[in-house]
């Protein structure tokens, strides 16, 4: 069995769920990060909200919640994206992230022998320009291949 580590940052829509289970032709296993919106990131994602022309959603990134309010949405997400995988007939296990996210994808990597990392994420220009982003940092940490994709937005929720 393939053994993937997927970072998500949102729900994963069908797209993504049919891209990502699509990637091996062995029978795959997922351990999903789900990384809840935070304080600390607030900035960086209203100046990729306005360098992407999304100027709506600039100014409604203080309105998102975070820290405790955020947890909620977060494990909902987390939720429905592991019901999604195991409904594409792939096995799937995850957490929402509490602590620091590079240090715990790196310990779940170790646990459980994954054979690579997937970040599934929204583009965010400024932090990949500057390779801060979580892919890019954590191709220097896990040990095993780390790719990142964008992810796609749900088809309901447009």
């Amino acid at each position: 069995m393939f053994t993937t580590v997927l970072m998500i940052e949102q729900p994963l829509s069908a797209t993504d769920v049919d891209f990502v289970t699509s990637l091996h032709d062995d029978r795959m296993s997922f351990v999903v990060l789900m990384q809840p919106r935070g304080a600390e990131d607030r900035l960086l994602r209203a100046i990729d909200d306005v360098a992407l022309g999304e100027l709506e959603q600039a100014v409604q990134e203080g309105a998102e919640p975070e820290g405790d309010a955020a947890r909620k949405p977060a494990a909902l997400a987390l939720e429905h994206s592991l019901k999604r995988l195991r409904d594409a007939g792939s096995d799937a296990v995850g957490q929402t992230v509490d602590g620091h996210p590079l240090d715990l994808l790196r310990s779940v990597v170790d646990q459980t022998h994954a054979d690579e990392v997937i970040v599934l994420t929204a583009p965010h220009l400024v932090e990949e320009f500057f390779h801060r982003d979580w892919a890019s940092r954590a191709r220097h940490k896990v040990g095993v291949p780390a790719l990142k994709l964008y992810a796609h937005a749900d088809e309901d929720s447009e």
